[in-house]
């Protein structure tokens, strides 16, 4: 499991209001939401963002309330991958629970700029930073959350359970 794409980047403390406006929450359709997504911070983000395109971005990535909406409106919208410097607790698991594949490295979140083109292997937690010839190392993903990513979130993991039973 890779990602490759172009960075959008942020800053730190990037919270789940400005991810998907509250406005927005009548709607459950991810593509709906991905319309709406990162507009009260970026405009033109959804204009610009193509599929398997990379987030960065500082400390505390989707604080805030806790809805579900703000990494759905994220992977509906193409992206592929999210890395921080570190992630708000329920964001990173809510992140999990929908299958968007998320990595906290510091070095990475302070070192890419956007417009980058980066790559991620998560099966070993390298990040390359293409345009710079740069690596710089997250931790992988534990079998259990790879094996949730891969099938398309929790449920998705959950069912596939069951049908194997």
């Amino acid at each position: 499991m890779n990602a490759q794409g172009t960075v959008h980047k942020y800053g730190d403390h990037v919270d789940t209001d400005v991810i998907i406006p509250a406005r927005y929450l009548n709607t459950q359709d991810p593509k709906e939401l991905a319309a709406h997504c990162m507009e009260d911070i970026d405009k033109e983000f959804i204009k610009n963002v193509k599929p398997g395109d990379i987030i960065t971005a500082g400390v505390n990535f989707g604080c805030g309330s806790s809805r579900e909406h703000a990494p759905v409106a994220i992977k509906a919208s193409g992206v592929s991958c999210v890395i921080a410097a570190n992630f708000a607790r329920i964001f990173f698991r809510n992140s999990i629970n929908i299958g968007l594949p998320i990595l906290e490295c510091p070095a990475a979140s302070a070192a890419i700029q956007n417009g980058d083109q980066v790559s991620v292997d998560f099966d070993t937690g390298v990040i390359t930073n293409i345009t710079k010839n740069e690596t710089y190392q997250a931790e992988p993903f534990p079998p259990f959350i790879k094996d949730i990513m891969e099938k398309g979130g929790l449920m998705a993991s959950l069912k596939a359970g069951k049908a194997e039973a």
